[in-house]
């Protein structure tokens, strides 16, 4: 194949124009990761910082604030897949430079997770109690997790507009600010937890309800701040009308991408939530092993995630522009650097588990248990670089069905029921568990890399250019003064 500015089976040739750079030729995955990174381990931290602060209060208050994080994170999951549709419709359009398009395609992003958020903000409000009661949480983490959980999920509908903005941002190649506002959220609400977790300075001493407070105040100053950013970077400005007369054939094509991505997302949450309540089963302080353990090998995970969006934005620039065989290239190219990141991580973790475990708390059996676990990501987490950063890839395509219907038959047919048989029947415990995600994450993962070494995808990445094509060519003729 060449590397030509055409596609490989008959489309049509990309004409940038003369002296024209492609906008895929501007950026790169390092100047895209790096304040990816930053961003969600920004966003992360602010999780781990509220564990870190509330394990203070005791073991059954991080497990209480562990399992209603989880719910809160499965609803924005939900979000995530209007974000991720966008992000990747958007790049389609910028690639092929339809500038107009791909803010028309925002605006229309923007607008539905508005009302996504809206309506999930009100159920998580009116059901808190019988969702947490539906994960069997004991009754003494589950005295911490209500109040949480009902303050930070009837304030969904603010992060509802955050995922959708920042992802246009990300689109547009402006991770940095994304990143900066990350900052400014983290700083906010490790003020507040201070002031209203600790009581200082007269404020009134609250607990875990001061810190979800906090993370309410921070998120709401963060989404003025996307705003804002929105309105300097892309120059995009949202009507309110727009909020009201949303075009079903955008939603339809950001639907195509994140509907099937959020099914895989969802999946995956669901089942991390059902193997929870096996985890649950075991007592309070297996569920406090795993809280810990998870906080502290996200930070590897991030940076699989990092350059798994980083791609995913290259390869989306790429496939609008008609360069099939350079995405095909960026791909590899990301994947090397990932899995040397996920094992170079790993190794460092599991020489300081001990220490960083013994961060959160003093009971040894906690401690033992966390390191064992910490030192299997070693066989964990290069099975998870080719999940996230393939499927990044592959959405970037428009490949998006084959994830989510290998990833349902893995987790479904895998990872549940061997952590049931493992963890429970045998009373494996926490190590049945990581074993039975190690099975899934590897199987998965080849899979994936199995099917961008044989270029299934190419079909899909020649749909989805040409539908941006045609979605352009269409609106243009249609905002043409009519004739006669």
């Amino acid at each position: 194949m060449s590397d030509s500015r055409s596609t490989q089976s008959g489309g049509s040739p990309v004409d940038p124009g003369p002296g024209a750079a492609s906008p895929a030729a501007r950026l790169s995955l390092l100047g895209l990761a790096w304040p990816i990174f930053i961003e969600q381990g920004l966003r992360v931290l602010i999780g781990t910082v509220d564990v870190l602060m509330v394990s203070h209060l005791g073991d059954d208050a991080v497990a209480g604030l562990s399992v209603a994080n989880q719910v809160v994170m499965l609803f924005i999951i939900t979000f995530a897949f209007i974000g991720i549709g966008s992000s990747v419709v958007i790049t389609h359009h910028l690639g092929g430079r339809d500038r107009q398009g791909a803010d028309r395609i925002s605006a229309a992003a923007i607008a539905t997770n508005l009302w996504i958020g809206l309506v999930v903000s009100l159920l998580v409000t009116l059901f808190s109690t019988p969702m947490l009661q539906l994960m069997q949480v004991p009754a003494g983490p589950i005295v911490y997790a209500k109040p949480f959980l009902a303050l930070m999920g009837g304030t969904l509908f603010i992060e509802s507009m955050n995922v959708s903005i920042a992802a246009t941002l990300r689109a547009h190649g402006h991770t940095r600010d994304a990143m900066l506002v990350a900052l400014g959220q983290n700083v906010i609400n490790v003020i507040g937890n201070c002031l209203l977790l600790f009581g200082l300075f007269g404020f009134p001493k609250l607990g875990v309800v001061g810190v979800a407070i906090s993370s309410v105040f921070s998120r709401v100053v963060s989404c003025v701040a996307l705003w804002i950013l929105l309105g300097r970077r892309t120059h995009l400005r949202l009507r309110w009308r727009d909020f009201f007369s949303i075009s079903g054939e955008r939603v339809r094509r950001v639907l195509h991408i994140g509907l099937p991505a959020a099914g895989e997302n969802i999946s995956y949450w669901i089942a991390f939530m059902v193997v929870t309540t096996f985890i649950a089963h075991m007592g309070a302080t297996q569920l406090a092993t795993q809280t810990y353990t998870m906080n502290i090998n996200r930070w590897v995970i991030l940076v699989s995630v990092s350059i798994g969006l980083g791609t995913e934005i290259l390869i989306g620039h790429l496939i609008g522009a008609g360069l099939f065989e350079a995405a095909y290239r960026e791909l590899l190219r990301s994947l090397r650097i990932a899995f040397g990141c996920a094992i170079g991580g790993m190794a460092v973790l599991g020489l300081a588990a001990p220490w960083l475990i013994g961060a959160f708390t003093s009971t040894q059996a906690i401690i033992i248990s966390g390191t064992v676990l910490i030192r299997m990501g070693m066989l964990l987490e290069p099975g998870r670089v080719f999940n996230v950063v393939v499927i990044s890839a592959l959405r970037a395509t428009g490949d998006v069905r084959f994830p989510v219907i290998v990833g349902f038959a893995c987790m479904w047919g895998i990872w549940v029921p061997l952590a049931w048989f493992l963890g429970i029947k045998l009373g494996l415990g926490l190590v049945g568990i990581w074993i039975s995600l190690i099975c899934d994450e590897w199987t998965r993962g080849l899979l994936m890399y199995h099917r961008w070494r044989k270029r299934k995808w190419l079909h899909a990445a020649e749909r989805s250019r040409a539908g941006a094509r045609e979605t352009a060519l269409a609106e243009a003729q249609s905002a043409a003064p009519q004739e006669g």
